[in-house]
């Protein structure tokens, strides 16, 4: 089926209601990619429209036979993972490789959820009378409106369609107006699948507006969000006038934390690994590394070794280890808050320009060595390939230093000793805490942060739950 780069509304591929158009251009080479429809809230309201048609009988279809589509989709992409990879890759700039991984991951998503729609389990409760019978079923919230980044093209939309759709809602989505193509893909893999016109919608445009659109409309009783912490306090600002219900995934500031124990160079080779993971741009990147004292030295010098060793280029060359920043702004602020931290006391190790390209929003992966923890690369999130790296002395002073911050999901402990392990990660104030590891989430486990790192969950049985209503039924006087 030829690919179809427009809005999705109502089972239909169409333009913007305006007229508006948006050039999305390579990363890599500042290329233009492809030119798509940018509209605004008129047509969001379209798509909530349709939607809320829809959804009445969407939301009564029977669970197993919303998972034979939801299934075919996720198989629809299994079958295509590298040719869709590769326009990822174009509008992303990520390497081919993490481009068809998280397309894999993505597709996972509706297998699980078609699964997981199936076992919408409800619970009998035992009544304080023997005349009473009580009983709590859960049915679908209504009308969801999903909001995604850019980071994650593929696996940001497929995380929330996936429940959203599985729990029996109807979806009208943005995607970021950076990688708007990947989100065409998935939708086109919905419509081969046989979804029902009107189920799910994608549009594409003015962020503000559209989100005004999805804020303002009564049929939208729910707006999932993954981006920024600014604009969540937004959105909440938003809901807190109109009831909307959110579902919040924001921004991160992932300590790490190295005990003196452990085998020192595989830490530091995978953790260059975790950190430049999409050139660092992802919400659960390893930051912050605080390292015992009488290692860091060591662990500079290695860390450093490594970076200098990193080839970046185009995602699609199969030599490239990095591929470029998202945009030039992103890649601005990147050098901003570098040379703020040196400023404050920083000492740059490596890295820090924009490498040899003609063209591209390349940045270096960069090593920063702090000593205080008021410096802006502690204290902000990164979102790229810098790396700030402090000390500590004693366990107390790791976990005081690592809860110091706004925000609150990922984490991550480098340690050998049991008791550490199990003393640091329940003292640590975030969502997620990974021992051992890099990767400390999984489809089937729930995904949240604490703080200002979000509101609700994703990912499990949690993630379907997100986008139900419980409703207790009583009956009395039997």
């Amino acid at each position: 089926m030829e690919t179809n780069y427009n809005q999705f509304i109502n089972g239909t591929w169409t333009p913007a209601s305006g007229g508006g158009t948006w050039e999305v251009k390579n990363p890599a080479d500042e290329t233009t990619v492809a030119t798509v429809p940018f509209g605004d809230g008129s047509d969001a309201i379209r798509a909530i429209e349709a939607a809320s048609a829809a959804f009445k009988t969407w939301s009564t279809t029977n669970p197993f036979d919303r998972a034979v589509i939801l299934k075919k989709a996720g198989a629809i992409m299994h079958e295509r993972l590298e040719h869709y990879a590769r326009t990822t890759v174009m509008e992303s700039g990520k390497p081919l490789v993490e481009a068809i991984g998280e397309w894999r991951i993505a597709a996972n998503f509706f297998e699980w959820y078609a699964e997981e729609g199936k076992r919408n389990a409800g619970t009998v409760l035992q009544a304080a009378r023997n005349n009473k019978r009580m009983s709590v079923i859960h049915q679908p919230l209504g009308v969801v409106g999903a909001i995604t980044a850019w980071n994650f093209p593929a696996y940001n939309p497929a995380r929330c369609w996936s429940a959203a759709l599985g729990a029996g809602c109807a979806v009208v989505a943005k995607a970021s107006e950076y990688t708007p193509l990947t989100a065409m893909l998935l939708a086109q893999c919905l419509q081969e699948a046989g979804l029902p016109a009107g189920v799910f919608n994608l549009v594409n445009g003015d962020a503000a507006s559209i989100g005004r659109a999805m804020l303002d409309h009564p049929a939208v009783r729910k707006i999932s969000f993954t981006g920024s912490t600014r604009v969540g306090r937004t959105l909440m600002d938003g809901a807190s006038k109109t009831h909307t219900l959110l579902a919040l995934e924001l921004g991160g500031n992932a300590p790490v934390l190295v005990f003196p124990e452990v085998d020192l160079e595989k830490v530091a080779a995978e953790s260059i690994v975790a950190k430049l993971r999409n050139a660092g741009q992802t919400c659960v990147a390893p930051q912050r590394f605080m390292v015992h004292e009488s290692i860091a030295g060591r662990f500079i010098e290695m860390v450093e070794a490594k970076m200098r060793s990193i080839k970046m280029g185009h995602g699609l060359d199969p030599a490239t280890e990095m591929g470029p920043i998202i945009n030039a702004s992103q890649r601005n602020h990147l050098e901003a808050l570098v040379k703020e931290s040196i400023a404050h006391g920083g000492e740059l190790v490596t890295g820090g320009g924009r490498g040899n390209f003609g063209a591209g929003y390349f940045f270096e992966p960069t090593l920063v060595r702090i000593t205080t923890a008021d410096n802006p690369l502690f204290r902000r999130e990164i979102f790229g390939p810098v790396m700030p790296v402090t000390t500590f002395r004693t366990t107390e002073e790791a976990i005081r230093l690592a809860n110091d911050t706004e925000y609150g999901l990922a984490s991550y402990v480098w340690t050998d000793n049991l008791d550490t392990s199990i003393h640091v990660s329940e003292q640590l104030a975030f969502g997620i805490v990974g021992i051992n590891e890099w990767y400390p989430w999984a489809l089937e486990a729930p995904f949240g942060g604490w703080k200002e790192s979000g509101l609700g969950y994703e990912c499990g049985r949690e993630g379907l739950a997100e986008y139900q209503e419980k409703k207790l039924i009583s009956i009395g006087g039997l």
